[in-house]
């Protein structure tokens, strides 16, 4: 059996305390059954040049981190990774700004990865890299000898073509993705917004019938891999939960009130600003709510170094003002801001606690916490799910209230119907969304991109020229 390694930008040793998000649970579960490793940066900065990688082994997984420079980490995270190709993937030109020197730390943290990474390897390896940071990892691993198979999987939404090409080195990036052997997205959208890319740089002919791609003498396998949520694991923790300390006092605070909750990280493409205007337009169109529902939402502070950001906290403490100043009374607040993070399992009593969920990113590769809402929710007395059509998580949640996160009339109006809505529509719209997440779930996601990866690898030897002073 072949042994899988994972790559992605940080990686945590798992604690007893603390569970793992989405993604770690799709990556440990196929990691453990293969005895894997797991590689990427351990949250460490330095002044001097980076050692070997730490290596831990827990429950048969072997986690291996390294340290980064603390300069050429901030210009490869900081810079490029999050102030270009996060705003560009996500269509935010305004928030997007190219520098050549934090270009080339992207270029060479990428190169130290996989510079640590190659010592480690197998000849048998199944390489998956993750996300939007490590787009040129495979290109030096394949520059090092690693011969295949390589995969990698785009966590966040891709651009066409004509969005894209904004990017000065863009060629590059479209090259480099031709560099794996399976090339996985998010949705059929990415996806398509993929070949626009090839088409353009390599002409139509590149993009064979069986929607395989041939580039020189490659050929990669690009398809579509909606990321799911552990249904089981999140009906349990959301149950369990119920009896919290937490729940139950947010529970009582509420004195009867209906609850809407949010929880997002704390980012511009979150629409979070848009959802704070969205929800005073409801209350003044629907007074009769006044002093009957409370909005609670989570939005755990990120990347609190890069500007942007800093912005748009001081827009929401804002906007969360206003409503509450003009709306609140002695006994309730319209709002509840809260800039914290909970445990996995809180957060899922929370949102079981919910008779609306709100997800309204302006634009979001999948948003895995509108399938925790549905996952969460007691199938006897479901609550509703409000979701932006720019989701990727749309494209499966039909059932669920879709809306435009721009229009905030519309997400009033949403809310309003969410409220009112009947128990039996309720209970069918939330039993087709279940069913969709017990089918996409996450185990399925890891082991349909495993089988392509397989698939792409063939019976060949993996890997050339491997290990120290080889």
């Amino acid at each position: 059996m072949s042994r899988l390694v994972c790559v992605s930008n940080r990686i945590s040793l798992p604690r007893k305390s603390a569970a793992p998000g989405g993604l770690a649970v799709g990556v440990l579960s196929a990691l453990k059954r293969t005895g894997g490793l797991w590689f990427g940066w351990g949250g460490e900065t330095t002044d001097e040049p980076p050692g070997d990688p730490d290596l831990h082994i827990r429950e048969g997984v072997t986690y291996a981190t390294v340290d980064l420079r603390k300069r050429e980490f901030d210009l490869y995270y900081n810079g490029y990774a999050n102030q270009v190709l996060w705003p560009l993937f996500h269509y935010f030109l305004r928030g997007m700004r190219y520098n050549v020197e934090e270009r080339d730390a992207y270029e060479s943290v990428n190169r130290l990865f996989a510079q640590k990474l190659l010592p480690l390897l197998q000849p048998r390896d199944l390489i998956w890299v993750h996300d939007y940071h490590l787009i040129p990892l495979g290109r030096h691993l394949r520059e090092m000898g690693v011969s295949g198979p390589l995969g990698f999987f785009l966590h966040i939404p891709f651009p066409n073509i004509e969005m894209l090409r904004v990017l000065p080195p863009y060629a590059e990036l479209l090259r480099d993705l031709t560099h794996y052997d399976v090339v996985g997205f998010q949705t059929e959208n990415d996806l398509k917004a993929f070949y626009s890319g090839i088409e353009h740089l390599f002409g139509a002919e590149a993009i064979r019938g069986d929607g395989r791609v041939r580039v020189g003498d490659r050929t990669l396998r690009a398809e579509v891999f909606p990321i799911g949520v552990d249904v089981v694991t999140v009906q349990n923790e959301a149950m369990e939960a119920m009896s919290s300390d937490v729940v139950r006092r947010m529970y009582d605070s509420l004195m009867g009130r209906q609850l809407m909750v949010g929880v997002d990280r704390l980012d511009y493409s979150k629409g979070l600003v848009e959802r704070f205007s969205a929800y005073q337009h409801f209350l003044e169109t629907y007074p009769e709510n006044v002093g009957r529902i409370t909005y609670m939402q989570i939005a755990p502070l990120s990347r609190s170094d890069v500007k942007a950001y800093v912005e748009i906290r001081q827009s929401l403490e804002q906007a969360a003002g206003r409503t509450n100043g003009r709306f609140a009374d002695t006994d309730w607040t319209p709002i509840r801001y809260l800039n914290r993070n909970f445990p996995h399992a809180t957060l899922m009593g929370l949102l079981r606690s919910a008779h609306v969920g709100i997800v309204t990113p302006l634009r979001d590769g999948m948003n895995l916490v509108a399938k925790e809402f549905v996952a969460a929710q007691n199938p006897d007395d479901p609550g509703v799910l409000i979701l932006s059509n720019l989701a990727g998580a749309a494209r499966e949640l039909g059932s669920a209230l879709l809306v435009n996160p721009y229009d905030s009339r519309a997400v009033g109006h949403a809310i309003q119907a969410a409220l009112a809505m009947p128990l039996p529509e309720r209970r069918e719209r939330h039993a087709a969304m279940l069913q969709i997440l017990k089918r996409n779930d996450i185990a399925a996601w890891s082991r349909r991109f495993i089988e392509a990866l397989e698939k792409a690898g063939g019976s060949e030897p993996r890997v050339r020229a491997v290990g120290k002073g080889s």
